[in-house]
């Protein structure tokens, strides 16, 4: 599957399969199982992802899957009952035409996730369902208070389930802004960085699809910002360059030792 591409926005129906026949990925699906939508569902709409990107994503999907492969759309929206949004946005009506699974990920079977690159986490509970499938992080992008960007990267906060990370009288996930919010991204796509960020930047003329950090890159760009600037794009970069360091110096090391047993 190519980096990532971007191309001129048409429509919905129009351009996604345009877009992702680009990057191949008709041939990348066929190797998954599970393949999760991961939309970004809130209390203000104007910041919602577009029922009609995910279905247009949603029925390249299914035309090119295998054909036991499941399909998935999953979220966990903060403040807000998941599920009331689902139905109050389509998703609902959506997930029952095409015959598809719909999660609330605030209430949906999580596993302990322990990771020496976390920043702030001892640990995390994380999905179990995002573990194990190819998620496909849907944005629709734009400036944001809290997160700085709606991106591929960011809105993976939805993965903090509510059910762990809400506080005792409100049912916003207080626990993950303890600091800002720069950390709990790092450490939620730390946990398991989604496989595709696909970008809703059609208000900026164009959609973006490919590898989520890189996406956002480009993505930052089409709001007026050097991406250096959006402190959780930054911070991840690093992350990301440290560990392949480690691991370059890890596999060198297995080299000199293989060698000097010889």
């Amino acid at each position: 599957m190519a980096k990532g591409v971007s191309i001129k926005f048409q429509s919905y129906q129009e351009t996604i399969p345009k877009l992702l026949n680009l990057i191949k990925f008709d041939k990348e699906i066929k190797k998954h199982e599970k393949i999760i939508l991961k939309p970004h569902l809130g209390e203000i709409k104007e910041e919602n992802t577009s029922i009609q990107l995910v279905e247009a994503v949603l029925r390249y999907c299914l035309n090119n899957k295998e054909k036991d492969s499941e399909i998935f759309i999953a979220e966990g929206s903060d403040g807000a009952d998941t599920l009331d949004l689902f139905e109050e946005e389509g998703y609902k009506k959506l997930a029952e035409r095409y015959s598809i699974g719909l999660v609330d990920l605030n209430n949906s079977e999580v596993e302990e996730v322990m990771n020496r690159d976390f920043v702030k986490f001892e640990k995390i509970m994380y999905p179990k369902l995002l573990q194990e499938g190819f998620v496909i992080s849907l944005p629709k992008l734009k400036g944001h208070d809290e997160l700085e960007m709606l991106g591929s990267l960011s809105i993976m906060v939805g993965a903090f389930p509510a059910s762990h990370y809400s506080g005792f009288f409100s049912s916003k996930k207080n626990k993950i802004k303890k600091w800002p919010l720069k950390y709990s991204i790092h450490d939620i796509v730390a946990c398991k960085m989604p496989e595709l960020g696909i970008i809703d930047a059609s208000e900026y003329g164009t959609i973006l699809a490919g590898v989520p950090l890189e996406m956002d890159k480009q993505a930052a760009k089409l709001i007026g910002k050097d991406w250096k600037s959006v402190s959780y794009i930054k911070l991840v970069e690093e992350s990301t360059a440290a560990k392949t360091e480690r691991e370059k110096i890890r596999e060198e090391k297995k080299k000199e030792d293989s060698e000097e047993s010889e």
